[in-house]
């Protein structure tokens, strides 16, 4: 089982006590501004499971976040297989979702960074993207603090939203192994 460490940080694979404090993170309306909608918890829970399922399906997948000094939940760090397809699939994308209690203290970056280290050195992998709505500025600057590069030519409509969905215009940033 990969467990990764920070300084502040456990990323680890998913357990039965992360499905309360998942669940408070997809339910919080500030954290899913950017998402179609909050999550019920029958949704939350399918998350969790989908996240296992990745990581046995791809030895990889969506680690668990929880703060080394006191254990407490604050979100994820992911690395995923993007299953839909788009000019820039098959790809690799990393991704995160936190707490609102915990924004702006840099434990995204700092997660997201060892993922990084992670997916590049571990698994061997050549590149990975990410993306999120045009106007995600906060997901945005963890995707700049990670010296990911942005080209406007490669924006796109999110094949899962529909026509016309406020949130379907997408940006996308990318890192190749040579620049980490």
């Amino acid at each position: 089982m990969t467990e990764l460490r920070t300084e502040r940080l456990l990323l680890r694979r998913w357990r039965d006590l992360d499905r309360e404090p998942f669940f408070r993170v997809n339910s919080d309306p500030r954290v899913m501004e950017f998402f179609p909608s909050i999550l019920s918890r029958e949704e939350s829970d399918l998350m969790i499971e989908r996240c296992d399922r990745h990581f046995a399906e791809n030895g990889f997948g969506p680690f668990a976040a929880e703060i080394l000094d006191d254990c407490s939940f604050v979100g994820y760090i992911a690395l995923n297989r993007v299953t839909f397809i788009a000019s820039f699939t098959p790809c690799v994308e990393i991704g995160w979702r936190l707490g609102a209690d915990h924004w702006g203290k840099g434990l995204a970056t700092e997660g997201a960074r060892e993922v990084v280290r992670y997916a590049f050195e571990d698994l061997g992998l050549e590149s990975l993207v990410a993306f999120t709505t045009v106007k995600n500025l906060r997901s945005r600057r963890v995707m700049e603090k990670l010296h990911m590069t942005y080209d406007s030519a490669e924006d796109f409509d999110h094949p899962r939203l529909p026509e016309g969905h406020p949130l379907r215009r997408h940006v996308l940033y990318r890192l190749r192994r040579r620049q980490h």
